[in-house]
């Protein structure tokens, strides 16, 4: 079922797929690199003498021939028994560094393909995000937030919330909406358990507060949006932001509205834990029905969790509303 190969980059190419007793494959949706965690013994009956593997090597692994992993491994740990884990991330975590940019009328699309370019980290298909820019100075940031913001900014313009991952060793940008996927979890479809939660606690906010230093006047001004039906339920909680004076006054209206419709809810999210389905990563949209809940709807993946043990192989997910 599984396939995994190391490349040690020096012209040798190991297949451990027998060798592997666990995998554990992981993908978030924002700001993440996907890992792959695996366990094996050395001395297996499948194990050559001149087998080897150090951090740098090459993994790759797919699943029924479909491409599931390709990264690098980062750290291995070895007992007496020769039992060995490896930790392995896709190319998103060379994106952990930190650099200073200054982008000016640029989209996220255009900040992405530069910082990939001037790092030596292969590219994809890539969205065309449409919205620009004016302005962004980056000192000392880690390249993954600078991209984060540049789509947090994206989204804040014109709500279009796009996902950000390694695609088999090709950094790619999508559109959520391109990326639902025709798997259905419920009570007597796939799903094992779950769990619900409902929170103001974190990206809730009903007054969002905005401002701009106004270079011609020398003042501050200041744009405001509120909600008295939700302020009246839970309080004030205020969301505020400076933005870059390049921006006119109807692209600050469009901001403040665009947040208050984004950020005025309730946040719901779920964990469920499932059959594996190979074609589920952070960043799809599944359906999803509990009855026992109330809930049938579609639902984007924030956290996604694939473990194979032997033949078994699970799922755990973190559910979320679109725009939360």
């Amino acid at each position: 079922m599984l396939e995994i190969i190391i490349d040690n980059r020096d012209g040798m190419m190991w297949d451990i797929s027998g060798m592997v007793t666990s995998l554990k494959y992981t993908t978030g949706r924002v700001g993440k690199a996907s890992s792959a965690e695996l366990s094996f013994v050395k001395t297996s009956p499948y194990t050559s003498r001149d087998f080897k593997c150090a951090p740098g090597n090459i993994i790759r692994i797919k699943i029924k021939g479909q491409n599931l992993f390709y990264g690098y491994i980062f750290s291995l740990d070895e007992d007496e028994k020769e039992s060995l884990s490896v930790m392995a991330y896709d190319q998103m975590r060379y994106l952990m560094g930190d650099d200073t940019y200054v982008f000016t009328n640029v989209t996220a699309t255009q900040i992405i393909r530069k910082i990939a370019e001037d790092n030596n980290l292969k590219l994809g298909q890539l969205a065309n995000t449409q919205h620009v820019i004016p302005k962004m100075l980056e000192e000392g940031k880690k390249l993954m937030d600078i991209i984060c913001k540049a789509l947090d900014s994206t989204l804040m313009a014109n709500k279009g919330l796009y996902v950000f991952y390694d695609d088999f060793g090709k950094l790619t940008l999508r559109n959520l909406q391109d990326m639902k996927l025709d798997v259905v979890l419920g009570e007597k479809s796939l799903l094992y358990s779950f769990s619900g939660k409902r929170s103001i606690d974190n990206e809730t906010y009903n007054q969002i507060k905005l401002v701009r230093d106004n270079k011609d006047t020398g003042k501050r001004e200041v744009y405001m949006a509120r909600d008295s039906a939700t302020i009246a339920k839970w309080g004030t909680l205020q969301y505020y932001e400076k933005v870059d004076d390049g921006q006119n006054e109807a692209q600050i209206n469009q901001t403040l509205n665009n947040l208050i419709e984004l950020k005025n809810r309730e946040q719901v999210s779920l964990t469920v834990t499932a059959l594996g389905d190979a074609r589920v990563r952070a960043g799809n949209t599944i359906l999803l029905i509990i009855k026992e809940l109330g809930i049938q709807g579609y639902y984007v993946v924030n956290d996604c969790t694939h473990q194979f043990d032997g033949d078994a192989h699970t799922m755990s997910l973190e559910l979320v509303v679109y725009g939360s």
